[in-house]
């Protein structure tokens, strides 16, 4: 497997990629896995049984967000530690995650070696509507891009967004299969709300992630502003944290807004657990594991309607779709919500039940029966 993003450096992509390799483990497979180095990760560790080879990159500064230095060197930065694994190991196949950046080693490894090679591509590693430098933007990425994918022996994509944006803008010459992302249930110790600093008699929408533009939370924010006793609580840091906090005291909310920073994954359920909506506000998200998290929990949700969350969400059964930058329709589902409990119980009812559909169990023999077909 070949990803530039591990746990715990990188996002949502490589989560997804750590469940689905550790998926092939609990299937017998031997699995190595390429990635990026950073300060304070071992160079090889063997992590739920997945062998992890990480290499150092060109300017790396966070775990959270790659630079496009980093992202750029890293296939030719891995290829060494892939060329040696590959001489010394008969693999059945190759699954590379992220058509850009890791797209071309997959490639190199699959045509000198002669290994079928999976192509997993992720949403915004093709299309990125909240990015000037967008792959899909820039003719030089879209050469690339066309390239990996005709010359990769399967493509995978984890939603119809995907799916579609990749025909839209790259018109590859094979099929693309829509394989959702793998998800399995996180495991935490309940508390209760009073543990947590929160407040019984409050509504609490929550909503987790990176604080980057594309995952709109200035509009969560906006919409905020027009409903009256709801707080929001937001898990996640980055670049736009300033910028977020100075809008919520502009628009009257620094006591309604909660912004936690980075916190545990059980501490992060557990505050999910306790919640009573979660909401993506997102510009265009590819699929949307933080909506898995919450089907698990079975909040009701609220979520845009640009990218692969309209495969997770079936309208006025586990939640509802808006447009993004709609502050007064997205008011009014919270108002919705606040004021009719039976509304969320079936809400939440439907999801704990819609999440089994993504048991890493069933995602990986998707993969596996593109190898075996």
């Amino acid at each position: 497997m070949l990803n530039y993003e591990f746990p715990p450096l990188g996002g949502g992509g490589g989560v997804a990629s750590y469940k689905l390799a550790k998926g092939f483990v609990d299937r017998g497979y031997h699995v190595d896995y390429i990635t990026t180095w950073f300060s304070g990760l071992k160079k090889y560790e063997v992590v739920d049984g997945i062998h992890i080879h990480r290499v150092k990159v060109i300017g790396r500064k966070e775990l959270t967000v790659a630079t496009m230095f980093s992202m750029i060197s890293f296939p030719f930065l891995a290829y060494r530690k892939a060329i040696k694994l590959c001489k010394t190991k008969n693999y059945d196949f190759i699954n590379t995650q992220f058509v850009i950046p890791t797209g071309p080693l997959g490639v190199w490894l699959s045509k000198k070696f002669k290994i079928k090679n999976i192509l997993s591509i992720h949403g915004g590693d093709i299309y990125d509507p909240s990015k000037k430098n967008s792959p899909h933007e820039k003719w030089y990425f879209r050469k690339v891009i066309n390239w990996v994918m005709n010359n990769s022996d399967f493509i995978v994509a984890q939603s119809s967004n995907t799916k579609k944006n990749a025909i839209k803008y790259y018109n590859p010459d094979r099929d693309i299969q829509i394989i959702p992302l793998p998800y399995e249930p996180f495991s935490f110790e309940k508390i209760s709300r009073n543990d947590l600093g929160m407040n019984d008699d409050i509504f609490y929408v929550i909503s987790t992630g990176r604080l980057v533009k594309r995952k709109g939370f200035d509009f969560l924010l906006k919409s905020l502003a027009k409903v009256n006793k709801v707080h929001a609580l937001i898990i996640g840091d980055g670049p736009e944290k300033n910028n977020l906090q100075e809008l919520a005291i502009s628009l009257g909310l620094l006591d309604r807004v909660h912004f936690l920073g980075f916190v545990t994954e059980e501490k992060k359920f557990q505050y999910l657990s306790q919640s009573d909506v979660y909401i993506l506000s997102s510009v265009h998200e590819g699929f949307g594991i933080v909506l898995q998290e919450a089907m698990q929990i079975g909040l009701p949700i609220i979520s845009t309607d640009n990218g692969g969350q309209i495969d997770l969400i079936n309208e006025n059964e586990n939640g509802y779709l808006i447009q993004f930058g709609d502050d007064i329709a997205l008011a009014e589902k919270i108002e919705l919500f606040q004021k009719n409990n039976e509304l969320r119980r079936n809400f939440s009812d439907c999801n704990m039940e819609k999440i089994n559909d993504f048991r890493t169990e069933k995602i990986c023999n998707m993969y596996l029966r593109l190898i075996l077909s």
